[in-house]
């Protein structure tokens, strides 16, 4: 199968830089005007379809706001999942999973082997029982064309204390997985299927993120704060590779279909104006 960094740099250029997330929390349900249970889940996932598939070049179920209603709530995931990607959007499930062993294994079998009924083109990972303890997703992603997105500098107020620790090297956490997802990409060709989770209202750190040859996944774009001019600042040189994620920006908009394809063009062209960009015609 064609690696997950080809599909997903051919889907960019494309349909654009941009992620939605499907995120049907409670809130949200209530301003649909939807229930807060399975049913009205499955209402609000079959509108995001309705609107979206097939016109952004991906998107991000959390899979958490489909586990709390169970067994029904993962039956509305497959489906959602298997009709985005019927339509040709890649899905990226945000899943954060991190073990180790048979236990790293069973998660990439899960959510990686095209064989399974939770199949996606990539996910979220965790790598912090050390980024080694990923590696059986990593290779389940080679085999099969899949890609994985490592958590390394995320946005919410505790990440820094273990992010920002520096190691006997000097290098801090986060430095010490990008460069180790920069090897495993190095050399390859349009772009690495090994991708970093960094997210849009991080600041100036000081981490170096120009040899990572392989996706960027940029959540916080819109409601949580960050700006297409953020984008701008954190990943100079590497726009191409960069995918912001914006879900209550666009989402918020619903439920009118026409309303959420509107909002969803609105973010893209201010992420494309923010880089200079053009659309397409």
């Amino acid at each position: 199968m064609e690696s997950f960094g080809a599909r997903f740099a051919r889907a960019v250029d494309e349909l654009g830089p941009l992620c939605v997330g499907i995120d049907p929390h409670s809130s949200l349900l209530r301003a649909w005007g939807l229930s807060d249970d399975a049913e009205g889940v499955a209402s609000f996932c079959q509108t995001t379809v309705d609107a979206l598939a097939g016109r952004v070049a991906v998107v991000k179920p959390q899979s958490a706001f489909f586990e709390r209603f169970g067994s029904r709530g993962v039956e509305i995931l497959e489906s959602t999942i298997r009709q985005f990607r019927q339509a040709g959007t890649l899905v990226l499930l945000d899943v954060k999973r991190g073990d180790i062993g048979s236990t790293a294994a069973a998660y990439a079998d899960a959510y990686l082997n095209p064989s399974r009924p939770m199949y996606v083109d990539a996910i979220t990972a965790s790598p912090f029982l050390g980024l080694g303890s990923l590696s059986p997703m990593f290779d389940m992603a080679a085999e099969h064309g899949g890609g994985v997105f490592v958590l390394a500098l995320t946005s919410n107020p505790e990440g820094p204390a273990v992010q920002h620790a520096r190691g006997i090297d000097g290098r801090t956490v986060a430095q010490t997985i990008i460069d180790e997802i920069s090897q495993l990409n190095k050399g390859v060709e349009p772009l690495g299927s090994l991708g970093l989770v960094v997210g849009a209202t991080i600041g100036e750190t000081g981490h170096d993120l120009s040899q990572v040859n392989g996706p960027f996944l940029v959540p916080g774009l819109g409601a949580q704060g960050g700006t297409p001019d953020d984008l701008r600042r954190i990943f100079a040189g590497n726009l191409g590779a960069v995918l912001p994620s914006s879900s209550r920006e666009v989402l918020g908009a619903g439920p009118d279909v026409q309303s959420l394809r509107d909002a969803a063009s609105r973010t893209l062209d201010a992420c494309r104006d923010a880089w200079g960009r053009p659309g397409r015609s």
